[in-house]
């Protein structure tokens, strides 16, 4: 159970938590520095437990500073170790990485889940398990790495969590151009390969072209580029977008529904 706070209303979530020592004792080992333990707190922090518990701070400042955190460190990562990959192929292994499924993985491997104060509702509908909070909460830690002992310990957090996923990500070769994830992402939901639509506008030697990816007779996004490839490409990583992030929602809807449906959990007596 967490120090400090943890009032009787708290009820089965405070029984939940690990203590926040932990996270910070692991933290130290990772970067070399001890996180602020304050800071560190507001990291874990979800809006849900903020309102029920009189308005404390909660973590989505530090969310938005460490998504930018996590994306220098990433970008500044990949541009270093392929210096003949061009912008588009740079552009894919990032998007691979820095995603909501990609973080909530690594928060699950290092169980951060564990440590997330929610409120009431949030817990009783499977929260410690969700994509979005977890993946949200990991970008506040490492906004809190950041804000607490500066960018190369952040850096140092990043290269902890992402560098498996990068490797592997860097490993895929052909499969990095977005019409063939599109494929493989849509293969594992339907038998149905995407379909593009082009339209063209302007004259023969200065034309314009738009493209459409659609499966099973949605459009799921749009590019424009001077040439169909060029178009199909941005409409086919705008889809992959789409669908890895619904996929997300989906997700976190089918954990509320297995706690929904789990049998209570019984509390010994005193």
């Amino acid at each position: 159970m967490t120090s400090g706070s943890g009032s009787s209303s708290d009820g089965s979530a405070a029984s939940e938590q690990r203590p926040l020592a932990d996270l910070r004792d692991y933290l130290a080992e990772v970067v070399g520095q001890a996180c602020d333990e304050a800071l560190l707190r507001r990291a874990i922090t979800h809006r849900s437990y903020a309102y029920e518990n009189g308005n404390v701070p909660h973590n989505e400042r530090l969310e938005f500073l460490g998504d930018s955190v996590l994306g220098l460190v990433v970008t500044d990562t990949l541009y270093s170790r392929h210096p003949d990959l061009p912008e588009g192929q740079l552009a894919k292994l990032r998007a691979a990485v820095v995603n909501s499924r990609a973080l909530a993985d690594v928060a699950r491997t290092m169980g951060l889940g564990d440590y997330v104060l929610l409120g009431r509702g949030e817990e009783s509908t499977g929260g410690r398990d969700k994509a979005s909070i977890l993946a949200d909460t990991t970008e506040a830690v490492i906004g809190c790495v950041y804000v607490s002992v500066g960018l190369a310990a952040a850096d140092t957090f990043v290269h902890h969590l992402l560098d498996p996923l990068m490797e592997h990500t860097a490993n895929l070769g052909a499969a990095l151009d977005w019409k063939t994830s599109l494929q493989e992402l849509v293969s594992t939901e339907t038998p149905t390969s995407p379909n593009y639509h082009i339209a063209e506008d302007g004259p023969d030697h200065d034309k314009v072209f738009t493209a459409t990816a659609v499966v099973n007779d949605e459009a799921l996004g749009t590019g424009v580029g001077r040439s169909k490839k060029a178009a199909e490409q941005k409409a086919a990583e705008a889809a992959w977008k789409l669908l890895t992030e619904r996929a997300t929602v989906v997700e976190d809807v089918e954990t509320e529904q297995s706690a929904r449906s789990a049998p209570p959990t019984q509390t010994p007596s005193d």
